[in-house]
């Protein structure tokens, strides 16, 4: 699957988020990407806020190729270049969408690191590397936002990370990435709770499958592995399910992809895999049981 692939979706586009401001961080490709081509196909304001400038040999897709795409859909785009490990400059791309759109309605921490190694053979550089992008991310991104989430009429914090699944078979082999996704799930049950009487509702969204995204093909395994992977656009129809829930009623769940979307009435996911011709050979993914 190419990053270039047209703007795809199998729910539909309501315009549900006209006007809102949507915050997606490391939305240059993959999930952010689809994400935000989703909900900018909703009327939406984007902020893409991400490293990625200038295009990389491997990994095609910059913030300013993806605002692009977001206006070609309808959306107004912000493309900021913003770790999310470094302070100032998120709170300056807050500001910044703030000033140019009026405020924030939504969050979504997409940005993320990776590596499946265990305690003895993750290098300290590499653990600190996944607990900053990952779960400090969520407290960072969270801590800057409240102030522009509160005066929203219906703010969103999502996290992409997992249900909390403590077994030892998800543990043992990969502790500290493990540790940094789980992190990130037990901050958004606490903000779910910090948040409630604020209004701002806080969920958590996970694959139920693995995902066509240069994670799987560079940091897993290989692009092989996209024949038994969906297109990251099921996790962009699943986050807009979020986003257009009122009233909080989602929040403080930790949800999944296809069950929600199966709740809201989508019944064939053939066309989600990315070989729809293997639909029924996908694998699951990451701290999911079978």
């Amino acid at each position: 699957m190419s990053e270039s692939e047209a703007f795809a979706t199998l729910t539909s586009n309501s315009g549900a988020l006209k006007d809102k401001t949507v915050f997606i961080t490391g939305a240059s490709r993959g999930i952010g990407r689809a994400i935000a081509l989703k909900c900018a196909a909703n009327g939406a304001n984007i902020v893409i806020a991400a490293k990625s400038a200038e295009p990389h040999p491997k990994l095609p897709g910059t913030i300013f190729s993806v605002a692009e795409e977001v206006e070609a859909l309808g959306g107004k785009a912000l493309p900021l270049q913003v770790d999310v490990r470094e302070e100032a400059q998120l709170a300056e791309a807050m500001a910044q969408a703030a000033e140019k759109f009026g405020g924030i309605d939504a969050v979504i921490n997409n940005a993320g690191a990776i590596n499946l190694t265990n305690v003895e053979n993750t290098p300290p550089k590499r653990y600190d590397l996944m607990q900053s992008i990952n779960s400090r991310a969520v407290y960072l991104t969270a801590h800057l936002a409240i102030p522009y989430l509160k005066k929203s009429k219906q703010g969103h914090i999502i996290s992409l990370s997992p249900p909390l699944n403590l077994k030892p078979k998800w543990l043992g082999p990969c502790a500290p990435y493990a540790l940094s996704k789980f992190g990130m799930t037990i901050l958004s049950m606490g903000l779910a709770e910090e948040l409630r009487e604020a209004g701002v509702s806080v969920t958590t969204l996970w694959p139920r499958t693995l995902v066509a995204t240069a994670a799987i093909e560079f940091a897993v395994g290989s692009r092989e592995m996209f024949e038994q992977s969906r297109k990251p656009m099921i996790m962009a129809d699943a986050a807009f399910e979020i986003l257009q829930t009122p009233n909080g009623e989602l929040s403080g769940q930790q949800l999944i992809d296809e069950e929600l979307l199966r709740e809201r009435g989508v019944t064939d996911f053939t066309e989600y895999a990315h070989n729809p011709d293997k639909a029924d050979q996908l694998a699951v993914d990451l701290f999911l049981d079978p």
